[in-house]
């Protein structure tokens, strides 16, 4: 059984249909891609699996139970996780409390416990405080524990964001363009991290521009166009595809690529 499927999803806003009956499944374990071009519907789907936006038709459904309608939170708990294309750290928290936030989702003191600072939430909080720089080694973010994040170089705040993502326990992991305003060396580092977690039992659906990046970690990539799905395959398959040759070069590259 797929880790997570989307059947005939359709989202609509008002007159504008951003997604049009999209489906693809995506197995426990497998690094899938979803590609296309500007305003392809990428990040709708994304924000419709995570619950930011309701489907306007179709089915979501992880782990063989239907997610489609559930709050943002609930899902979470369910195990999935995300980034932003655009990051969203807490600035003037540090790295670890930047961690530290997405693991309190798991903590189970109560009110009282955390108020008047008991044994018991003094316990829990040293737990989440040490599984937060675990992940932080990890990404390889261990010196920057008590730094702020708006004092983090750019590709680390990235990688910083990831390591919030899985402070929740995800079983499902969604990147964002996670290689946006990265380097040639920061890109070359995503990939070998994107390997690591993959080896670390997470399922991932990543959104991605950088097509050498995209081709390098994929098991298999969606291509979507103007909100629907024009293709669904191997990297290899996807590249000589001729639909997505065009969606991204324009009617007639085609025959302009074929002929050269």
């Amino acid at each position: 059984m797929p880790l997570l499927e989307l059947d005939s999803v359709t989202k609509r806003f008002g007159g504008l249909l951003a997604v049009s009956n999209v489906s693809f499944n995506l197995d426990s374990g497998e690094i899938l891609s979803m590609i296309g071009p500007n305003g392809a519907g990428k990040t709708t789907a994304f924000n419709c699996v995570t619950g930011l936006f309701a489907i306007s038709s179709g089915a979501i459904r992880f782990d063989g139970s239907s997610i489609a309608g559930l709050a943002p939170h609930r899902i979470t708990k369910l195990g999935i996780a995300r980034t932003f294309q655009n990051i969203r750290l807490f600035a003037y928290m540090t790295a670890v409390d930047n961690v530290m936030v997405g693991a309190h989702w798991w903590m189970k003191e109560r009110v009282w416990d955390g108020a008047f600072r008991t044994a018991r939430a003094r316990r829990e909080e040293k737990s989440v405080e040490q599984r937060a720089l675990e992940l932080l080694e990890l990404l390889g973010l261990s010196r920057y524990a008590g730094s702020y994040a708006r004092e983090m170089p750019y590709g680390l705040q990235r990688r910083l964001e990831i390591a919030r993502a899985l402070a929740t326990q995800p079983r499902l992991l969604l990147l964002d363009e996670p290689a946006a305003g990265l380097n040639t060396q920061e890109k070359r580092e995503l990939m070998q991290l994107i390997g690591v977690l993959r080896s670390e039992g997470l399922t991932i659906l990543l959104i991605e521009h950088d097509m050498r990046l995209v081709m390098e970690v994929s098991d298999r990539i969606v291509v979507l166009d103007h909100g629907e799905k024009i293709a669904e395959g191997s990297p290899v398959d996807v590249r000589q595809n001729p639909r997505v040759i065009e969606a991204y070069l324009g009617t007639g590259a085609t025959e302009v690529i074929t002929s050269a």
